[in-house]
């Protein structure tokens, strides 16, 4: 063999073998050469380091999953709680990340001073646009999205009895109370996308039309929203309603408005342990690659959010006993099938 080609074929396999140890794209990379958003909710632990590490190079958006909503951030009336929220809007700027806020309007987890506090339409009108001017403009600029109003209507398409609405609401019948909150949000931002959220919503019913006819009179009424974030909390049957989530993910993005997926996982039966049976696990990949999927093929669904990444941190266990293992990462931060499932979701053509 001539020198050269002994030289042809070291470079060959040292080739070989440097792509064989290349480290694989990561949701972010791939989510990126999309053109997409490929989001998670952070838990605000600040000391897990691993944790910290793997949403910045998993992700290029957040979502504090409490410290914007209402009583955490403002727990008294002239008394705000900005620094766990600055904490993650800086650690979000050194990562390159998008920030979206979560929640103005929202039946829960709102401070006593709103709900006990004894006060007239009048004074809740005030309180409400104080919060969202005050919360709103102090991350203008930082925070890109915003769900202005959270979980307003029941399953069957009804209005939810709370106390922004009539208990004692701020004075505005219907849907009104929500659309003066979108106005009050777009004077405080006048730059980020606003978004009505909800669960339950993900698939055309009574409550998702309840949603489209609100969302189709705003835009003809010139109401400023910009989209719809559909939870997509799942179990393992949503995987038979799959149609029905694209034809309302149409239907919304026929109207011009953005659809965010914003708080997806899937749940699954558990042991004791907390261990899932191998099936699932599998049927569970297949879902969250199936949700991921239809969400890409409408230009205007622009974001996937993962409501936390890590089983480690989930909230499901607590919340629905005998279930769990419902996110990307196992309680050791090791990728499960799903993980896989969304990026070859992210990674298949156009």
């Amino acid at each position: 063999m001539t020198r050269s080609k002994i030289i042809l074929c070291r470079s060959a396999a040292l080739i070989a073998v440097l792509s064989s140890v290349a480290p694989a794209q990561t949701l972010r990379e791939l989510a990126q050469k999309r053109g997409v958003l490929i989001g998670t909710a952070h838990s605000g632990r600040t000391s897990d380091t691993e944790y910290l590490d793997l949403m910045g190079r998993e992700f290029n958006q957040v979502e504090a999953e409490n410290a914007t909503k209402f009583g955490p951030i403002h727990p008294a009336e002239d008394s705000y709680n900005f620094a766990p929220v600055d904490t993650m809007v800086e650690y979000a700027a050194a990562h390159k990340m998008r920030v979206r806020g979560h929640v103005f309007v929202w039946h829960n987890q709102n401070p006593k001073w709103i709900t006990d506090g004894g006060l007239s339409p009048e004074q809740l009108a005030a309180a409400l646009q104080k919060h969202i001017a005050t919360v709103g403009g102090r991350y203008r600029g930082k925070i890109f999205a915003w769900d202005v109003v959270n979980e307003a209507f029941l399953d069957n398409g009804s209005l939810r009895d709370t106390v922004w609405l009539n208990k004692p609401g701020i004075g505005l019948n219907g849907t009104k109370y929500m659309e003066k909150s979108f106005r009050w949000a777009r004077e405080a931002d006048p730059d980020a996308k606003l978004f009505y959220n909800d669960y339950s919503a993900e698939g055309v019913n009574a409550k998702s039309d309840a949603i489209y006819e609100m969302a189709k009179d705003f835009k003809k009424r010139g109401v400023p929203i910009d989209g719809i974030g559909l939870q997509a909390h799942l179990r393992l049957s949503a995987a038979g309603n799959l149609a029905s989530i694209e034809a309302n993910i149409k239907r919304i993005t026929e109207l011009g408005l953005q659809v965010h997926i914003t708080e997806l996982d899937v749940r699954i039966p558990v042991d004791a342990s907390g261990k899932a049976s191998e099936s699932d696990i599998e049927a569970q990949a297949k879902l969250y690659g199936a949700v991921a999927s239809i969400c890409l093929k409408y230009p205007l669904c622009t974001s996937i959010q993962t409501w936390g990444f890590t089983d480690k941190y989930s909230w499901i266990p607590r919340t629905y006993p005998g279930f769990g293992a419902a996110l990307l990462l196992d309680r050791a931060f090791q990728p499960k099938p799903a993980y896989k499932a969304l990026l070859d979701a992210l990674a298949a053509t156009k």
